[in-house]
């Protein structure tokens, strides 16, 4: 069965998606993506993911091409024509076609609308198991890092680095502290219990999933305290992890070659992954997204 992508208003084989080079997401990276997780074919988290879309959207002037439920209807469409079990669904829009010049198109220009899956094995992942190695990076990305934008260099080299390293995910570091990682959100746990991560502001992106491991764990009687934190200090710390649409809750076990702790995954946070698992698996009990 060839794959089968979203373009435009259609459900189109992937070998005849075709996007115009006059495109300004191909052009500026002018546009916005999401990606939501899929676990035994229907969406997780999906609203909040949804949410988060029609925010970037407005943030950056495009117009929001579908009201929130046909989204949904059309995530839940791919992800059956594809037949997707596990995985994820991507979706973007662009603020369309034009002659490339700097300033937005005339008001009536359509926003580009793509979305395609993936297949990926989430649940049964082997790194959750040993647990992920990761480097710092300096952080060089825009101002702007609260909006899902489609400009991605940045992390695109962070990434790159964490390759050549033969590791899993850069956190990168901005004036001596912890920002985030290339695709995740940053945690550690202290010696006395307090899971730690980095407030939301312009300078890191609301993760979903760090929204939801959040409330999973203030409904545990967790302590959480949301602050900055230092590499030195992840280093000192009790446990590590990240978060993502892609690792729910990934294990960190050591960080520019040096071990975090024991240099293996801590009680908490596999009891934090343990709690999403049963949360994202309970919500697909019910009705898809």
């Amino acid at each position: 069965m060839s794959r089968i992508v979203f373009v435009n208003g259609e459900f189109v084989p992937y070998e005849e998606a075709r996007i115009s080079v006059m495109d300004r997401g191909f052009l500026f990276a002018d546009g916005i993506y999401e990606v939501a997780a899929v676990l035994g074919g229907r969406l997780v988290d999906n609203d909040a993911h949804l949410a988060r879309l029609v925010r970037c959207l407005g943030e950056i002037g495009i117009e929001n091409p579908y009201p929130v439920a046909e989204w949904a209807q059309l995530e839940e469409e791919l992800v059956k024509r594809n037949g997707l079990v596990e995985g994820l669904v991507y979706m973007e829009v662009t603020r369309g076609v034009w002659e490339r010049d700097f300033p937005f198109p005339p008001a009536d220009v359509k926003p580009t609308v793509v979305m395609f899956t993936q297949e990926k094995s989430i649940t049964g992942s082997k790194l959750a198991e040993s647990g992920a190695k990761v480097i710092t990076v300096p952080d060089l990305r825009w101002k702007r890092r609260d909006i899902k934008s489609v400009a991605l260099l940045a992390q695109v080299l962070a990434k790159q680095e964490a390759a050549k390293a033969g590791v899993s995910e850069a956190w990168m570091v901005e004036d001596g502290y912890v920002t985030e990682g290339g695709s995740s959100t940053a945690f550690i746990i202290t010696k006395d219990g307090r899971i730690v991560t980095r407030p939301l502001s312009n300078a890191i992106l609301p993760g979903i999933t760090r929204q939801a491991v959040m409330r999973l764990a203030e409904e545990q009687g967790l302590t959480l305290e949301e602050r900055l934190f230092t590499v030195e200090e992840a280093l000192d710390a009790a446990e590590a992890f990240y978060t993502s649409a892609s690792a729910f809750v990934m294990p960190t076990v050591e960080m520019d070659g040096k071990p975090i702790a024991d240099g293996k995954p801590g009680p908490l946070t596999r009891r934090l992954r343990a709690l999403y698992l049963d949360m994202a698996q309970a919500t697909n009990s019910g009705k898809m997204g």
